[in-house]
């Protein structure tokens, strides 16, 4: 296994009811195929082996019989094959009969699950030929039978249970103890008879059986072939991941397998993350030694903007969501001060213009005159026209309080006092522009009686990419939460909301370069400082940041994700360049992350050191780097 990705395969085979030989020769077709397509776990129906619609045949000694025979028979055949397998059938217990999923790796049946909760209402009658399972583990002809988690003996996380139908169903499914035994990924063998708004139901209940263990889930339905007597069958197949879809069959379709790769990592990194309660007394484990498939060319995707919806619609409800919770964090913050005056830089690029929307929203739900908004303006020698202009028109189309304070002359003075030549375009030159911004910032705020609004998103203080004390700095940082990747949406978002000069200059600000414009303009007059030229792409960036962060991924298994999310984009060396680049500043950068201002938390992603993130600010990259340089 590399990186924690497990493939596994959901399917549902062509059945002939009661006929064995037909359904293991089916069975092992396609388990031939799942081992082909390097599936390391691959789950049938309930009662695969013999048909769920035997009806009064299940009580039949030579159906019985012929079941048993035909799960050896799988075995025998799957032998050489790099598969856990998963079958359901009839199986006679102690003088009882069972509804049971069976096991098999390279060979050898390694244990049954029986059916704990039998349904016996409207078209089910199976207590008429089953009965429900509540012993304790036992063995049947050698074989583990009860209540069993499988582990693979070199990869504990590939940890599995099982469940049949009905199971899903109650209140305390079988599932909640595996999972709380260890077992990142359910199995469910079923027998789900197709009515009008099932489906739709059943999906929800897969999903959100998933999400609230953390768990991968992989459902199996039988169909094609079985009795329509009284019921049909459609063949539905999901594979589940904490809450997620990776890959679902259509209902009435072919007869076959689905496949999609589990993340064990991720899951076992959020159940350590969040609450995740262990049983103390766990179900037995039953090993199984499959080997995991160490080089898979991944079939899922991982979105190159993990921040940022991929569909509109949802993109749009998202930058609505996000606006309202950043205004009403500030506005709390206001009625909390008695504040009537927000003071914002306003700088004519994408942060500040959110910065300025936000406070906007945030006078508006309180029912505040826009005016004791105090837009500021503070053209350096950076400053182009584009971004003054836009500036200015953004401030009077949103009808606030615009001044301009030109910085040139004070820190023209500040470089005397120091003694700093002006022409030596060094850190000094450009951060003593961004301090003397932000003590405007402060004293016109104190003059007033108000509060500086800091406008520094989440991508930039990952990176450190801000002036310690300077643009650093503020009173309530509203977009601290919000990556550069979903900034340009939100604003986007803003624009399409507005009309006239408003949507226009918001337009226009979307399209210019990203810059600290700290430096001179080039002859034409643009922007000659692109952030994205010194530091990397933003793009790469949010995409190291939202797997680093959030599911405490290796780089390098970040750099193989990325390889294959922007394969067209960016070459491979590419992406290692700027993968080093965010690991050394983010921990070198630390410092400045341990005494920010207040903010909103508005994604899962932050970087509080009061809230999610709390780093020492001496921590060493060392372990990091070495890891990002082993895919050299």
């Amino acid at each position: 296994m590399k990186d924690g990705f497990v493939r596994v395969g959901s399917a549902s085979p062509k059945v002939r009811v009661a006929d064995v030989d037909y359904n293991v020769s089916e069975i092992v077709k396609i388990c031939a195929e799942a081992d082909e397509k390097k599936c390391s776990l691959l789950v049938f129906p309930e009662l695969s082996v013999t048909g769920y619609t035997c009806g009064d045949l299940f009580l039949q000694h030579e159906l019985q019989e012929s079941a048993i025979r035909g799960l050896y028979d799988i075995a025998e055949a799957t032998c050489d094959m790099n598969l856990a397998i998963v079958v359901g059938l009839p199986l006679k217990h102690e003088g009882k009969l069972y509804n049971v999923a069976a096991v098999i790796s390279r060979g050898e049946v390694i244990g049954y699950v029986p059916k704990r909760f039998i349904p016996n209402y409207s078209e089910f009658y199976e207590l008429r030929y089953f009965e429900p399972y509540e012993g304790e583990d036992e063995t049947e002809d050698g074989v583990p039978f009860g209540n069993l988690v499988f582990r693979n003996e070199t990869y504990e996380d590939f940890t599995f249970g099982v469940e049949i139908c009905e199971d899903m169903w109650v209140p305390n499914p079988p599932s909640v103890k595996a999972s709380m035994s260890g077992a990142t990924i359910i199995c469910n063998l079923s027998a789900s008879d197709e009515v009008i708004g099932k489906r739709e139901y059943r999906e929800k209940l897969i999903l959100v059986n998933s999400g609230r263990m953390v768990s991968g889930y992989i459902y199996s339905d039988c169909g094609f072939g079985e009795s329509t007597q009284d019921m049909v069958f459609a063949g539905h197949r999901m594979i589940c991941e904490n809450g997620s879809v990776l890959n679902e069959s259509a209902c009435f379709g072919e007869a076959g397998a689905i496949y999609a790769d589990i993340d064990l990592q991720r899951l076992v990194h959020d159940r350590m993350r969040n609450t995740f309660e262990c049983d103390a007394e766990p179900l037995s484990i039953v090993y199984f030694d499959t080997e995991p498939e160490t080089d898979l060319r991944l079939m899922r995707e991982f979105p190159s903007y993990p921040f940022v919806p991929s569909d509109s619609s949802s993109l749009s409800s998202r930058c609505e969501e996000i606006l309202t919770m950043q205004a009403a964090g500030l506005a709390t913050r206001l009625k909390h001060i008695n504040g009537k005056c927000a003071v914002v830089g306003l700088s004519g690029g994408l942060d500040s213009t959110l910065a300025l929307i936000v406070t906007v929203h945030a006078f508006d739900m309180l029912g505040m005159d826009r005016r004791g908004i105090i837009a500021v303006t503070m053209p350096g020698f950076g400053t182009t026209s584009r971004t003054k202009g836009n500036s200015e028109k953004l401030a009077e189309a949103y009808g606030v309080t615009l001044r301009t304070v030109d910085i040139k002359l004070s820190v023209r003075q500040h470089f005397e006092d120091i003694e700093h030549d002006e022409s030596v375009h060094d850190v000094t030159y450009e951060n003593s522009q961004a301090r003397e911004r932000t003590q405007i910032l402060m004293d016109i705020a104190n003059q007033k009686g108000g509060i500086v609004i800091g406008t520094g998103d989440l991508s930039e203080l990952a990176l450190g990419w801000a002036t310690y004390n300077g643009d650093h700095m503020s009173m309530y940082g509203v977009n601290a939460s919000i990556p550069k990747t979903l900034v340009r949406h939100i604003v986007s978002y803003e624009s399409g909301k507005t009309t006239g000069e408003l949507s226009d200059v918001l337009k226009d600000i979307v399209d210019t370069p990203v810059s600290p414009e700290l430096l001179p303009p080039d002859d034409n007059g643009e922007i000659s400082q692109k952030t994205e030229d010194l530091v990397g792409p933003y793009d790469l960036h949010d995409f190291y940041l939202y797997y680093f962060l959030r599911w405490g991924f290796k780089p390098s298994k970040i750099y193989r994700l990325a390889c294959q999310s922007f394969e067209g984009k960016f070459d491979p060396d590419t992406i290692y360049k700027w993968e080093e680049t965010f690991i050394r500043r983010f921990f070198n950068q630390q410092f400045k992350r341990s005494c920010l201002p207040d903010g909103p938390k508005v994604g899962t992603v932050t970087l509080s050191p009061r809230g999610d993130w709390r780093m020492p600010s001496d921590a060493v990259s060392k372990l990091w780097l070495d890891d990002l340089k082993s895919v050299l």
